[in-house]
């Protein structure tokens, strides 16, 4: 892996993999989260994305990317712990393969320094038109959120338990924050925050990184940048008593979410006892959760556990049946307490630690995924690589899960139910 720092607040990082024709490039624009500008930061990479100097239009930016063999450009919103992350994501077949030498992946990053430093702004605003399709777009991703009960209650018992908290604001905004965007008031807030936001550019595949790198100074030396940083990420802590929602929908099946504080952060000796840990509880089909609450006794048509790990949260997620809350709500906890009690199986920690070492495997044959692990290892402020990951996931201990567990506090438990429930 070759690291570059283009100026103050962007760095380049090129991977290199060869095993695939294809090249990716991510770019990652980092905002902290804040309910004044996260409605606005959530529309700006689409608006971005429509036209540019070197492409006006959408149209144009088809054909370009279409001359470059199929290429593709997208755009997206990520949520890293207090981190709300705008991104730009692309693919090119590698220069190698270009059937007339051309320099691929270059010509992709002149598209998007373009996309980023050079957007159709006049009269400082963007298109109105394009504007107000992508407030219809942005608030179509907010409904599609609230149309997917699942993903709702994970959200929802989050916003519970960091209430007041930057964490608790949505990566999408909100549908009233969106609505008060103008095309004026949108490009003001591009022109405050591109030059003063850290920008991380992922590389992946084969390439020339001189070159990219080329690329990418032929529109950031012109600009002058104040000096920024990725946003911090503060654990999450909390005393007091257990917090208890719950709401009331036109759903047909609960959806249970239990939130807990892990008080365990990436940086810790005891984070990969914490992975491992949470794969015995509740992420994988060897788990307690799913061999218990699922499968045994079927209180549950999934029941799952998650960690945010730049938060020091895990959340639990189950769907049951109305009447089966209080008694798949006891199993969830009763199944924590075995783990904290010292029973974990020779199977379920040799099984957790090769799920997860399968995982960061798979990250060798996905670009976007070798990309996702990197930023994390970087926003985690840990900069391990992934046979470092591996080897610490291979050397925990029963003993170690178990003290980790110990340490796992129970805080917000939300319940979906129905109207009539």
């Amino acid at each position: 892996m070759i690291n570059k720092q283009i100026n103050e607040n962007i760095s380049l990082c090129y991977i290199p993999m060869t095993k695939l024709k294809t090249t990716t490039i991510g770019v990652y624009i980092h905002r902290a989260l804040d309910e004044n500008e996260v409605s606005q930061n959530a529309l700006l990479p689409y608006v971005l994305k429509s036209g540019c100097r070197k492409c006006p239009d959408r149209e144009a930016i088809a054909k370009y990317l279409e001359n470059l063999y199929g290429a593709s450009l997208g755009a997206a919103l990520i949520k890293r712990g207090d981190d709300q992350i705008m991104y730009f994501d692309a693919e090119t077949i590698s220069d190698k393969y270009a059937p007339q030498g051309e320099k691929l992946v270059s010509e992709l990053l002149s598209l998007m320094m373009s996309v980023l430093f050079e957007p159709n702004i006049t009269d400082g605003a963007f298109d109105a038109d394009i504007v107000n399709q992508e407030k219809k777009n942005a608030k179509d991703r907010i409904a599609a959120v609230m149309n997917d009960k699942r993903v709702y209650a994970s959200v929802r018992c989050t916003e519970e338990m960091c209430k007041g908290s930057a964490f608790a604001l949505s990566r999408l905004g909100t549908a009233e924050g969106v609505d008060a965007v103008t095309p004026e008031t949108l490009a003001e807030h591009y022109n405050k925050i591109i030059t003063s936001s850290a920008v991380n550019i992922f590389i992946c595949g084969d390439a020339d990184v001189d070159e990219a790198e080329a690329a990418i100074r032929a529109y950031t030396d012109k600009i002058s940048f104040t000096a920024a940083q990725i946003p911090k990420t503060e654990l999450f802590k909390k005393d007091g008593k257990v917090n208890s929602v719950t709401e009331k929908m036109n759903v047909t099946q609960g959806k249970l979410s239990i939130g807990f504080r892990t008080g365990v952060a990436p940086t810790d000796n005891d984070y990969p006892a914490l992975c491992v840990f949470n794969s015995v509880f509740g992420a994988g089909t060897h788990s307690k959760l799913f061999n218990n609450v699922r499968e045994k006794l079927s209180l549950a048509y999934y029941a799952s556990s998650q960690l945010e790990r730049y938060k020091g949260i895990m959340i639990v997620n189950a769907g049951i049946e109305f009447k089966n809350f209080q008694t798949a709500y006891d199993e969830t906890l009763r199944q924590l307490e075995e783990i904290k009690n010292g029973n974990v199986t020779d199977k379920e920690l040799e099984s957790s630690i090769i799920d997860i070492t399968n995982t960061y495997e798979e990250c060798y044959d996905d670009q976007r995924s070798l990309q996702s692990f990197y930023l994390g290892e970087l926003l985690a402020g840990t900069d391990y690589d992934i046979e470092h990951m591996k080897a610490a996931i291979a050397a925990v201990t029963k003993e170690q899960v178990i003290a980790v567990a110990r340490k796992v506090e129970l805080d917000t438990v939300y319940f979906l139910t129905g109207e009539d429930a």
